[in-house]
């Protein structure tokens, strides 16, 4: 069958014939590959800054965005049936006994770092025409989110975040209103999908981006009824006088020095999520003026990865939530779809959109 791989030594990216998977237990399912979202962590396994192949072979398939179709399910799986539709989890418990959250079923929390992770860390990922997973790792997806399931994974940054949030602030004794001020930082897929959970959850939310507008993401920031404001253009203190402080912002651009600066835009018990990983770059820091707003407005700095399974939950919960509140919004996210041959030049940025890029394996 058909792959995408990645061959670290002789850093090439490219379609290969691999076998086709068959079950090897009676809790695992087949399933078909229909769709696999491309992002930033998929450039970086490329550019060999993030992740590596299985132990002891000499590639990785790519792709961890994934939705798929069942097609066979083992004697043991009671949940699944062929013809349904799933959407996988990424990350695998690492092996050790002592790691409390892996051996609870939560290895997002992992301790040791030795976890897996598909089509990233040590283990091939979804980027191929058929993949083979333990049921307990496929979330079911109905029908009707057929055109926007794939968006699923990013989405789930954000929910695992405005969960973590939610059990933050209840540090606060007082009864608090609903919501209140929100701030994302980068217009990305994961700033738009988290704008949109956020906004779901009741906060008055701002796209804060850098690209002046007229620009696509600006525009499918206001198609959802919120704020756009480029940081080339306006500086932080500008973005305080117009919109207010932050009680929640959420960075998902992954460049430090735009999220350090945004800080000043948090109030005053406020938390600050960060969920992009920079790169090598370098910045200079006040370090004492920093510590002295944490500490003078009761403020938390929250750093989340990956997604435990009721977050797919609720992303594939959101998914329909977000469709009836903003009918083709979701759809407008995904800018263009690709073959898998196009899959070396949409992950470096030679061929893409301005949004989110898909790769389609089957029409199914």
């Amino acid at each position: 069958m058909k792959a995408v791989a990645v061959f670290p030594k002789g850093r090439e990216v490219k379609v290969i014939d691999v076998p086709e998977p068959t079950l090897r237990s009676p809790g695992q399912v087949r399933v078909r590959t229909l769709e696999v979202g491309v992002c930033g962590t998929d450039k970086e396994v490329v550019e060999q800054k993030h992740g590596k192949p299985p132990e002891g072979e000499d590639h990785l398939i790519v792709g961890h965005e994934c939705l798929g179709e069942v097609v066979e399910v083992g004697e043991q799986v009671k949940n699944l049936e062929p013809g349904d539709l799933v959407v996988p989890r990424v990350r695998r418990p690492c092996p050790r006994a002592e790691c409390a959250p892996c051996r609870a079923g939560y290895s997002d929390f992992c301790v040791t770092g030795e976890y897996t992770e598909r089509g990233i860390q040590a283990a091939h990922g979804f980027c191929a025409e058929l993949f083979v997973e333990e049921a307990l790792y496929l979330h079911p997806v109905p029908r009707e989110l057929r055109g926007v399931a794939v968006l699923t994974e990013p989405l789930t940054i954000a929910e695992k975040a405005l969960r973590e949030v939610g059990h933050i602030q209840t540090r606060m004794p007082w009864e608090k209103k609903e919501g209140g001020r929100a701030v994302v930082l980068g217009a990305g897929p994961v700033g738009l999908l988290g704008a949109m959970a956020l906004m779901r959850a009741g906060f008055q939310t701002t796209m804060y981006s850098r690209s002046p507008k007229p620009n696509p993401k600006a525009e499918m920031s206001e198609s959802l009824g919120m704020p756009y404001v480029s940081s080339k253009q306006h500086r932080v203190e500008e973005l305080v006088k117009q919109r207010g402080r932050a009680d929640v912002v959420y960075e998902a651009a992954g460049v430090a020095s735009a999220g350090f600066e945004l800080m000043k835009a948090l109030a005053p018990n406020g938390v600050y999520v960060f969920t992009g990983v920079p790169g090598g770059e370098e910045g200079e820091l006040d370090e004492g003026e920093l510590m002295k707003q944490w500490v003078m407005n009761n403020q938390v700095v929250l750093g989340t990865v990956n997604a435990a399974p009721e977050d797919f939950e609720a992303a594939v919960a959101d998914l329909g939530r977000f469709r009836t509140k903003w009918p083709g919004g979701l759809e407008r996210l995904i800018t263009a779809r690709h073959a898998p041959e196009d899959y070396a030049e949409v992950v470096t940025g030679r061929k893409g959109s301005h949004i989110k890029d898909i790769i389609v394996f089957s029409r199914g």
